[in-house]
């Protein structure tokens, strides 16, 4: 059996292995999407496919809305060409939980599969009064506009310079669209992150804005697309949390061996790994802000938390500065290094998974509660489920990625509390300077076995590359000042180590990790 509407229609061949199937009309779907399109999503991906996927589908099951979701990529287009088209936008999506069960179930609930340069088939949707949302899963780096010079990137100077006729980068779609509305009826929308960075929306307000009116002062746009997108668009904040990896080739054996054909993973030509089918953990969290002038879907009736920004930015607050992004990073970083290619089996490991819980005991003293989920049901549901899950085949060296973008909201907030607290001294912080320790060690790209490692793309690695210049993985002397300039960057952190009383700590346990091989699991066991 093939994954395709027409194969769905064989109901007997997916229920004999107790996979679900819509309980909708997919052409209904289609046919009130095309006339009537409520939702379009930018960042075609499995965290979309998987999970953003799943609630359109349980509303449209349920019969809380009509339409699909029109997904669009800026990026990579070979996801359009290889993955949707191909299987009639259809997902298979597979939940797996740590006792190895499956939950599979065809998701229908994607109408389109559309490429940002397809620009005119985007017009007609954006003009249309039905219009109400249009999301994003394109990563941080998606919502980035300029260099780390703070010079614009070359291919939004270029946008600029064209004005919204001619862009390319994802912000400058977004602007060029929204202009579009605002010609054709300059109707409401919201414009809404789904991406895993702090302050999300307003990230996305702001790379929006700056295109939109560096347009108007060079008499591109008029003055009136500027007060439409003030007054008009909102840009709610979210929070989204449920970790979709890479696909598993157990999944796709299991899935062959059920005689679905052609379920193959690839590698796209922009390196990434894609299937047919979408592998993920049970848990999932997204909370949005409740902020949509042109209406919504009920989201709140397929498991989204609807509420106010301060509640959004607290969850996202607790998540990523506390109970579940620290501990990734450190099983990232040192995963890389002490050889492992699986975080579940990280968390076997007796030294690790002690360095972990000591970040969340030192991250839960100042944890914000963001009241509709309790933080540490949500950090022992970490620790204890979801990163020990064997079914979920998370790899190090995919969250070591852009490290030097994550570590001062992941660390340096809770060492800011831990600061401005009467009762905590940051010298405590014992398992967050290990962490960042682990990171600078990682930088030198050399395991505990004294075997060199490719590392993962960071936008900062040769900056930081050069800074480590002279350091030696087995010679602690080969140390001298190199690490000052990292350790008070108050970009990267967003303070200086030194003044937070943490430097110097760190520095003796990056040394400590020079020492030869085994260096760094003897330094982790005197934790």
């Amino acid at each position: 059996m093939k994954l395709t509407v027409a194969e769905l229609k064989n109901t007997a061949q997916w229920e004999k292995y107790n996979i679900k199937l819509p309980k909708f009309s997919i052409e209904k779907m289609l046919a009130q999407t095309k006339e009537k399109p409520e939702w379009v999503h930018f960042g075609a991906g499995n965290i979309f496919r998987g999970f953003i996927g799943s609630i359109n589908q349980k509303l449209l099951n349920n019969n809380d809305t009509k339409t699909g979701i029109i997904a669009v990529e800026t990026f990579d287009f070979d996801i359009i060409d290889k993955i949707y088209k191909p299987f009639n936008n259809l997902t298979l999506s597979v939940v797996m939980d740590a006792k190895s069960n499956l939950d599979i179930e065809v998701l229908a609930g994607i109408a389109d599969g559309i490429k940002s340069t397809e620009f005119e088939k985007l017009k007609t949707i954006f003009e249309n009064p039905s219009l109400k949302m249009v999301s994003y899963t394109i990563t941080e780096k998606g919502y980035a506009i300029y260099n780390l010079d703070g010079s614009l990137m070359p291919v939004v100077a270029k946008d600029i310079e064209n004005g919204p006729g001619d862009t390319t980068h994802a912000m400058s779609v977004t602007a060029a669209l929204l202009y579009h509305r605002y010609k054709n009826g300059a109707y409401p929308l919201a414009v809404v992150s789904m991406d895993n960075c702090s302050h999300n929306g307003e990230k996305l307000k702001n790379s929006v804005m700056k295109i939109a009116e560096a347009w108007c002062e060079n008499n591109m746009v008029e003055a009136g697309f500027i007060t439409y997108l003030n007054e008009k668009i909102s840009f709610p904040w979210s929070m989204i949390d449920k970790i979709t990896p890479r696909p598993s080739d157990a999944v796709k054996e299991r899935l062959i061996n059920y005689g679905i054909d052609d379920i193959e993973p690839i590698i796209t030509s922009k390196n990434t790994y894609i299937a047919p089918f979408v592998n993920a953990e049970t848990a999932e969290y997204l909370v949005i802000e409740d902020d949509f002038p042109n209406g919504r879907p009920p989201l709140e009736k397929a498991g989204v938390y609807m509420t106010t920004r301060e509640i959004v930015n607290k969850s996202e607050t607790m998540k990523v500065t506390t109970c579940l992004n620290p501990l990734h990073t450190a099983l990232a970083v040192f995963g890389c290094i002490l050889g492992y290619h699986s975080i579940w089996e990280e968390m076997n490991d007796k030294e690790l998974n002690r360095l972990v819980k000591n970040i969340a005991d030192e991250g839960i003293k100042v944890v914000v509660n963001p009241e509709i989920i309790d933080p540490k049901a949500f950090v022992t549901e970490v620790i204890d489920e979801r990163l020990p899950n064997p079914n979920i085949p998370d790899m190090p060296q995919r969250i070591a990625t852009d490290t030097s973008q994550k570590v001062g909201i992941r660390y340096g907030e809770t060492i800011k509390s831990y600061m401005k607290s009467s009762t905590l001294d940051t010298k405590s912080l014992n398992g967050i300077s290990m962490a960042i320790a682990g990171w600078l060690r990682y930088l030198l790209a050399v395991d505990d076995n004294g075997n060199t490692f490719n590392r993962s793309s960071d936008p900062m690695l040769d900056e930081l590359t050069a800074a480590l210049k002279g350091i030696e993985y087995d010679k602690p002397e080969s140390v001298k000042n190199q690490l000052t300039s990292i350790l008070s960057n108050k970009a990267l952190f967003g303070i200086d180590l030194y003044e937070a009383g943490l430097g110097k700590q760190i520095e003796t346990y990056f040394k400590s990790m020079l020492g030869g091989n085994g260096s760094v699991r003897k330094t982790l066991q005197n934790l």
